[in-house]
């Protein structure tokens, strides 16, 4: 369990945030689905060395494009001086500072030059682009005397041909020629097939110039390397086992020379180490990773080590929860680090011996749609923190703290529009597991305008992963379900994150072994609450949340509609044919799904067709790789067969992240609201 310092600290500084700006709603219009392309927010907020500025991703939507945009932006702590950092009119991400706080390095993409890696002198007032790439580079990292940029990127490969065909005459049209595949992973969802070749790490002159490879070989070398303190090496993760393909979590850390020398491995378990972050003095390496116990969910430990890799052990803070993000202190003694915590996104400090106390509460913001978890902080030299904050009234927002002292707000990106908007006002909920007397976690919304004396409809959302969670963040999706009326439900069934390995890992070869009375269980505390009324339920969810509320119109006639997104339905189908094919075996269900068929079927929901009766809408996006458009119509074509009232709504050219585009999120919802409304007893906001 977490220590009760971390706690008590933590909510001293909460307590003092949100006697602050953040909080203040107004009591005008409900919001609603334009109010989607009003919204902006911080994302990956970076500290200055000196901590007397933040740069920072702004993110929000164009509504001609349709698309989400990122600028960055130069603040100081204060709010004062709030300024877009340069004058191009392009996606910009991923700042960070030179070590002297002279220049910011980051990634910007454009039509012309595709993604790049630009310098901004700030005295100068410069911007100069320095690389020409053939693939988008990623996790910049400054030289100690801040001449040189370590990124990664990806290098091409020849893709395999097992026959040269005959050239064509001149003017003749013929097919084109067909595409061969002999990878475990070839295709991302989101991405398509993925190009041949292997991520590696480069170096090149922060003035510009030719990129220089520095690792070898037919491996991936990905995330952000750290570099030593004499700036002749990095130290990076990479998977360059024999069999890395399909021993996908086995990483280790390795260092390199900034020449291309010989690749040294640091680390040696089986499990994955990554993220190092060298300590300032430069004599340690901080890194996350795990001892692979081939679980559905483990915990993500803090380790330290020398940079030679040894004296390598866990740092033992009475935490069990993943460490998701870690910066060393400027003293070199301890670490802040970043975890989620009950749905909450937290930032704690420890020391080198795991003495943990709480910095700031409720990091994150980013995910806009629904209410996952994440977050970003950065660590000045001074010790000034710079992070993303949210409640859930306002997506992130920038907050400036130190130790010990109260977070204080430098932004207000969205007060101009939610300050004017009546909001669904949102309430946590425990209650006792009818399975096994655990406690489980969720949050109920209450629509604007809610009297108690009044029952209503009751709209359960379910989150996906299943291994991730929901949390008190701002979330449209909600927003929007609650300005039509609707008390809507989000828990934390078994399974979530957040909450500890062993109710993380409850679903281990039993998916759909115990959520589902979970969630029931959640909604007969509100019925007999008296919040919602009994025969006016409805049920929605995506992805795993899709395949949850799929499987409970299988075991229960109780809700009037469900709208079904993006779900498994078949796991046998699913697990040979989505693009992480790969990724289920052994860590999700025992076997291969061809070795232990029963297994696989008997947690799907189409095993469960002669018993589905609710009126179901299955929704999907057209180019969704990972729970691909034939699982939906598996249960579609299952229900039309039956005879059950059904509908299906395939997104153009959406993925996985089916509401990635603005307008895309404003649909779903739609379609969700729209096919609920078939089945309400009454119309309006009122009771039923």
């Amino acid at each position: 369990m977490i220590r009760k310092s971390v706690r008590c600290v933590t909510a001293l500084l909460l307590l003092l945030l949100l006697a602050g700006p953040l909080t203040v709603v107004g009591q005008d219009a409900p919001f609603s689905r334009m109010d989607v392309f009003e919204l902006e927010w911080v994302e990956d907020p970076q500290i200055s060395p000196d901590g007397e500025r933040v740069v920072y991703v702004r993110r929000g939507m164009d509504v001609m494009e349709d698309r989400r945009t990122g600028a960055l932006w130069l603040i100081e702590p204060d709010g004062d001086r709030h300024v877009k950092l340069t004058g191009r009119d392009v996606n910009e991400s991923s700042p960070r500072w030179s070590p002297d706080g002279s220049k910011i390095a980051f990634t910007s993409t454009s039509e012309t030059h595709g993604t790049e890696i630009y310098v901004h002198w700030l005295a100068e007032s410069r911007t100069t682009r320095v690389t020409q790439l053939e693939h988008a580079p990623s996790g910049l990292s400054w030289s100690p005397n801040g001449e040189q940029i370590a990124f990664s990127a990806k290098v091409s490969a020849p893709e395999p041909q097992f026959v040269t065909p005959p050239d064509p005459p001149e003017g003749a049209d013929w097919a084109e020629p067909p595409r061969v595949e002999t990878r475990l992973n070839h295709e991302q969802d989101g991405v398509g097939v993925l190009d041949y070749g292997y991520d590696h790490l480069f170096v090149v002159s922060a003035t510009g110039g030719t990129a220089r490879q520095v690792t070898t070989g037919n491996y991936h070398h990905d995330g952000r390397p750290g570099w030593t303190a004499d700036g002749e090496a990095l130290i990076f993760s990479a998977n360059r086992h024999e069999n890395w393909a399909r021993e996908r979590r086995n990483s280790e850390l390795y260092r390199v020379s900034v020449e291309g020398d010989t690749i040294m491995p640091l680390t040696d378990r089986f499990g994955p180490d990554y993220a190092p972050h060298v300590s300032p003095s430069g004599d340690r390496v901080a890194y996350l990773g795990y001892d692979d116990e081939v679980q559905t969910y483990q915990v993500t430990n803090l380790y330290v080590m020398n940079t030679d890799g040894s004296g390598a052990r866990r740092v033992d803070m009475g935490l069990d929860r993943s460490v998701d993000d870690i910066a060393w202190a400027p003293d070199g003694d301890g670490l802040y680090l970043q975890y989620e915590d009950e749905g909450t996104t937290m930032l704690g400090h420890t020391t080198l011996e795991g003495d943990t106390t709480g910095v700031a509460s409720q990091l994150g913001g980013t995910s806009i749609g629904r209410p996952y978890g994440g977050g970003d902080f950065s660590v000045a030299s001074t010790g000034r923190l710079a992070m993303n904050h949210t409640t859930p009234s306002h997506p992130a927002e920038l907050v400036v703290a130190r130790r010990g002292e109260a977070p204080q707000q430098a932004t207000d990106l969205n007060g101009d529009l939610l300050d004017r908007r009546a909001l669904g006002t949102v309430e946590e909920i425990r209650y006792t597991s009818s399975k096994d007397g655990r406690e489980l976690h969720g949050w109920v919304v209450t629509p604007p305008g809610y009297t108690p004396d009044r029952r209503y409809p009751l709209l359960v959302e379910i989150h996906g992963g299943p291994i991730s969670n929901y949390g008190d963040r701002f979330s449209a999706e909600i927003q929007l379900y609650a300005a039509a009326g609707y008390v809507v439900f989000y828990p934390n069934a078994r399974g979530s994150t957040s909450y500890g390995e062993a109710f993380g890992n409850l679903l281990y070869n039993n998916f759909s072994g115990g959520e589902y009375q979970d969630i029931i269980d959640g909604v007969n505390r509100l019925i007999d609450d008296g919040v919602v009324a009994p025969d006016s339920l409805y049920v929605t969810g995506g992805s795993a949340g899709g395949t949850s509320a799929a499987w409970i119109v299988g075991k229960t006639d109780r809700f009037r509609a469900a709208a079904v997104q993006k779900p498994v339905t078949n796991w046998i189908s699913k697990t040979m044919a989505a693009d992480n094919y790969y990724a289920y075996a052994d860590y999700r269900y025992p076997g291969q799904s061809w070795q232990n068929p029963m297994a696989y079927w008997e947690v799907s929901p189409v095993s469960l067709l002669d018993s589905m009766n609710t009126p179901t809408m299955v929704l999907v996006g057209a180019a969704d790789l990972r729970t691909p458009p034939w699982q939906a119509k598996q249960l579609y074509n299952g229900l039309q067969v039956r005879g059950v009232e059904t509908a299906y709504v395939e997104i153009p050219g959406a993925s996985h992240a089916i509401s990635r585009r603005p307008s895309q999120l404003i649909t779903k919802v739609d379609h969700v609201l729209a096919w609920f409304e078939r089945y309400r007893s009454t119309r309006g906001a009122g009771s039923e």
